[in-house]
């Protein structure tokens, strides 16, 4: 098995996350069975209980682990779906070697970070690749070069390439920042960062020069004698418009015949998969009209910023979407609390998503968005919290259930139309909140005659998309998809609120979780209990998305 360790320098958010997705793209494309490992320094166990401000969105594999979004990224990118062995924290380390000491695991030796927790390390990194049939193993790894936090990783990568120097790459990504004032890329930093690098005694094989400006044959020949290295193994990777460019640029620079020449392995015919990837990339470039969507949510701000990060999964699904309908998606964010104090209009988009969340806080606000779809016939999607907030909405004005409310909002609401799931609430009386919560695919069966049935078998494209498993919607209507949530729709409302006009349009099997609702009398007002985002992919756009903005194409331009 073979191993690349993707690093980084100089600042956090480069991109090494999209850089690890891209090699993983350009080496199957190459015919090479690869799979993705993020590797977080975080003594959390896993990312379910960071606050998505603090480190962005929380992905969710199928097999149910909450995780970094750069799983996300993997997925979209290599167009596979991985499972919680692709993702390894500080916390599940240092848990699992005091456990095995605890169990006289280590024979009574002292237990140390070297060898143990690099053992422990380097043993889940063969692991992940021996579950997923992968070839090459590429492995980012989490935070800064010289950070204090992330040495035992890099540690661990310097002691497997030790033992196996034929098997291991260093891919080092740093920065090249451009000044305006003297109008040129300055290598410094990189430098510094590579010989961070080097002092830990790991020679990068590439580096990777992230940059606002391509960097130029003068820049990169100074960066490669001042890292050791030749001026082929300088791969550029300048700001694009696209993430989805990434791939294509670094494959122009031949990036993946170079790494399997240096890991020692011969390409086979190449799988054409980034064909496909150019034609979606094409379509990107020709979308001709723009739609105006509300993104109404509370996870934006952090300090006097506002990011993105926290519903990155809902915006790739959206931009796929788009794209393919050769439209172009203008997303504004609407923070939930200043739409609930403001009481702003909402009628100048061409449509409103409501994501997921938690808590009270801005709850009110995301009830009036909704009240402002229902009413003005504005497409709205609801997203697991967003199909909540739908219901109660509804509750209120069309079934006139005053105060109806989430207990998780009001826990004395007088018409509690969402309830916490019986089984969380032994959970939430003991604070056990990690990784207890219903999570990974589970499967749905759709009703029939509804527009949620009609969006899979419409944008379907095949049994391998990963909503199907290979299920054939004709014969039985069940789809599978990723959950994140504690609380549920509460049954004993059910009737009344069917009789008032709301469609079930998906439940479990046994029908007894509601999984999403939609309303007839409306362009498109679609809530999912589960997250759609999460199996949306670039070559397999999502129905969910796909339907939602065919509903804004036809929806009056906003004035």
């Amino acid at each position: 098995m073979k191993y690349i360790f993707v690093s980084g320098g100089v600042v956090s958010g480069l991109g090494k996350g999209i850089t690890s997705a891209s090699i993983g793209l350009i080496l199957k494309n190459m015919g090479v069975a690869v799979t993705n490992v993020k590797i977080d320094m975080y003594l959390n166990v896993d990312a379910g209980t960071i606050r998505p401000q603090e480190h962005g969105e929380v992905f969710v594999t199928d097999d149910g682990l909450e995780t970094d979004q750069d799983l996300g990224n993997y997925e979209r990118f290599i167009g596979e779906t991985l499972t919680r062995d692709n993702y390894i924290t500080t916390g599940q380390i240092y848990q699992t070697v005091i456990n095995r000491e605890r169990a006289f695991g280590y024979g009574g030796e002292d237990v140390e970070a070297v060898p143990h927790v690099t053992d422990e390390i380097n043993r889940r990194l063969f692991l992940a690749g021996q579950k997923n049939h992968a070839q090459v193993v590429i492995v980012e790894l989490g935070g800064t070069v010289g950070e204090y936090q992330n040495g035992i990783f890099f540690e661990a990568s310097r002691i497997l390439r030790l033992k196996q120097p034929r098997d291991v790459l260093q891919i080092h990504v740093t920065y090249l920042p451009f000044l305006k004032n003297i109008g040129e890329l300055k290598s410094k930093p990189a430098q510094q960062s590579t010989h961070m690098l080097n002092a830990m005694g790991i020679q990068p094989d590439f580096l990777v020069a992230r940059s606002e400006k391509a960097i130029d044959a003068k820049r990169k020949e100074k960066l490669a004698v001042f890292a050791n290295l030749h001026d082929e193994d300088i791969i550029g990777a300048p700001d694009l418009p696209s993430i989805y460019q990434v791939p294509l640029y670094m494959d122009e620079q031949k990036f993946g015949e170079k790494i399997l020449r240096k890991l020692h392995l011969r390409p086979k015919p190449k799988a054409r998969y980034l064909a496909g990837w150019k034609k979606f990339e094409n379509l990107r470039s020709q979308t001709k009209r723009e739609l105006k969507i509300a993104m109404v949510g509370k996870y934006f701000a952090t300090g006097d910023y506002k990011l993105s990060d926290s519903y990155i999964s809902v915006i790739e699904a959206l931009k796929q979407a788009a794209w393919t309908q050769g439209v172009e998606p203008v997303l504004d964010w609407v923070d939930s609390e200043e739409l609930e104090k403001n009481k702003m209009n909402l009628s100048n988009y061409d449509g409103i998503i409501v994501p997921q969340g938690w808590g009270s806080r801005g709850t009110e606000g995301k009830l009036l968005a909704v009240k402002q779809a229902r009413e003005k016939k504005i497409p709205y999607l609801g997203l697991c919290f967003g199909m909540q907030m739908a219901v109660i909405e509804f509750a209120r004005a069309v079934a006139h259930l005053k105060g109806a409310n989430s207990t998780e909002a009001d826990a004395r609401t007088a018409h509690p139309v969402v309830h916490v799931m019986p089984a969380q609430a032994e959970y939430l009386a003991k604070k056990q909140y990690g990784g207890t919560i219903r999570l990974g695919s589970w499967p749905c069966v759709l009703k029939k005659g509804t527009k949620l049935l009609a969006a899979y078998e419409k944008y379907s494209l095949d049994k391998d998309s990963p909503w199907l498993k290979n299920a054939d919607l004709k014969t039985k209507a069940t789809i599978y998809e990723r959950h994140r949530h504690r609380y549920e729709f509460n049954n004993d409302y059910r009737e009344q609120l069917e009789k008032a006009g709301l469609i079930i349009s998906g439940v479990s099997p046994d029908g007894q979780l509601v999984e999403a609702i939609e309303l007839s009398d409306h362009p498109y007002f679609v809530g999912t209990q589960f997250h759609p985002e999460y199996i949306a992919r670039p070559l397999t756009p999502h129905p969910i998305f796909m339907a939602f903005l065919a509903a804004t194409k036809k929806s009056p331009t906003p004035k």
